[in-house]
């Protein structure tokens, strides 16, 4: 008998149903990447739910589109060498009782997908090989090869690999994820918990979501498909078998407990494309930047420049001499309420936009002056990566600042953190370490580097630095 359409439209989503996986994870009490230590396990076969055919009309399934995404997709296995002290990070009783601080390997898992099977690039997260001092890959047919790191960009979170002599490889092809609607059909699949290759399924719940504490720069796919521990770095795919984004974290404030509340998050391949054609290339990300300051629109400074109450976006407090805001005629106390047609509601949402744009972009703002609209066009230019304590002042010689992780401002922490201080420096004789975050100063504002070196045009005569180590604030007066 013959079925109509409707009929088969039912048996369609109830086959796709079929493959949800287990009850999902997230993580607890935050958003945030996850890594599970577990042990590799082998892939375990799915079993069908539904009858192979109704009447003479076979089941729709998606087995053979899995058949050639699955060898695509990898388990990544790292070591971390750790030393512990029962002394904890105390150096004095570190090093007053070396005999009784022990070496300990730290072991975690995570998923990858091969995306070039020629050069065999292998894609995951950042914070999946974070800090690892090995790494392998355990390929669908259980092959394990050691993996060459390429490169990887924590803001993005996204990272390298290369796979030498690993014979024949499986690719999957990179879609352009600018055309995913929500309601589009995805499928996830990685190593969760380490229990061996599983796939879960699901639709596009959102795109274009940002606004994560936590998870630096910001684009992501939502899905309902459950991404669970160990998964990150995973693929989500089409209906079509192309990548479409990497899994990369899931959200559950209530912890393992509470099960699947459907609410996962992938990065999408047109920024991986991005990121990917960066580190291969330098081995770095270059990002571009407007070079001005800014904060969030209120109501009473909405007021003040001739908006209404309710109107939102990043009010202009200050542009970079010199820099592509100046050179567009941005001013301070012009208003951006949107960029490339996308909204911005806030000075974190236009860093945020800022943060995932290339070097040499050209960036169309919509501004409102004296309330009345306008619109400038910006061509963005490298943001500085670092700066030598040295170039500041002499004071602070020995010492090299950056830009803090975009996961740490989107928790609403300003500064610049302190990347390196040279032993025997004037700057570590003043008591700065590497990790400190500079969050002000005598000198002037310390929100990024561009404020941090402009403070700095007039040395001033006493020079304090208020600074975040750990949990802890204190004052460190330099001399």
């Amino acid at each position: 008998m013959a079925l109509s359409t409707p009929a088969k439209t039912l048996i369609a989503l109830s086959a796709a149903a079929a493959f949800g996986g287990f009850a999902a994870t997230a993580m607890h009490h935050a958003l945030a990447p996850d890594v599970q230590a577990a042990p590799a396990a082998m892939a375990v076969p799915a079993t069908a739910a539904l009858p192979a055919a109704v009447g003479t009309t076979p089941l729709p399934s998606l087995a053979p589109m899995l058949a050639r995404v699955t060898p695509a997709v990898v388990s990544v296995h790292t070591k971390q060498r750790i030393r512990v002290s029962p002394f904890g990070n105390d150096p004095m009783f570190r090093r007053m009782f070396p005999e009784l601080t022990q070496e300990r390997i730290n072991e975690s898992l995570g998923s990858g997908v091969i995306v070039d099977a020629q050069r065999g690039l292998v894609l995951t997260n950042h914070h999946v090989i974070e800090g690892a001092d090995a790494v392998s890959v355990t390929l669908s047919d259980g092959r394990t090869l050691n993996a060459e790191f390429i490169g990887s960009d924590p803001d993005t979170d996204v990272a390298v690999m290369r796979l030498r002599d690993a014979g024949t490889l499986t690719a999957l092809p990179l879609a352009d994820s600018s055309g995913l609607r929500v309601g589009d059909f995805v499928v996830a699949v990685g190593n969760p918990f380490g229990i061996g290759q599983t796939v879960t399924s699901g639709i596009v719940s959102a795109v274009g979501r940002t606004g994560l504490r936590g998870l630096g720069y910001q684009n992501f796919i939502q899905t309902d498909a459950s991404i669970n521990p160990g998964n990150s770095g995973g693929a989500l795919v089409n209906l079509s078998g192309q990548l479409v984004g990497i899994n990369t974290a899931s959200f559950n404030p209530r912890g393992s407990a509470a099960g699947n509340i459907g609410l996962s998050f992938a990065i999408p391949a047109n920024l991986v494309r991005q990121v990917v054609d960066q580190l291969v290339t330098t081995g770095e990300v270059r990002r571009g930047s407007l070079g001005l300051e800014g904060r969030d629109l209120d109501a009473r400074v909405a007021a003040d420049v001739g908006l209404p109450a309710e109107a939102r976006g990043t009010l202009v407090t200050r542009v970079w001499p010199g820099s592509p805001a100046a050179a567009a005629g941005l001013r301070a106390g012009d208003v951006v309420v949107a960029a490339n047609g996308e909204r911005i509601d806030s000075y974190a949402a236009l860093r945020n936009f800022e943060g995932l744009q290339p070097v040499g972009g050209r960036v169309v703002l919509d501004v409102r002056r004296d309330g009345r609209p306008l619109q400038v066009t910006a061509t963005l230019r490298e943001a500085p990566k670092s700066l030598a304590g040295a170039d500041l002042d002499p004071r602070l010689a020995g010492a090299v600042f950056a830009e803090l992780p975009e996961r740490l401002r989107q928790q609403g922490l300003a500064g610049v953190l302190v990347e390196s201080v040279a032993r025997g420096s004037r700057a570590a004789a003043n008591g700065l370490r590497a990790g400190d975050v500079v969050l002000a100063s005598t000198a002037g504002a310390t929100r990024d580097l561009p404020s941090l070196r402009a403070s700095f045009t007039q040395a001033p005569p006493q020079l304090a630095l208020r600074i975040l180590r750990g949990t802890t604030q204190g004052e460190l007066l330099l001399r």
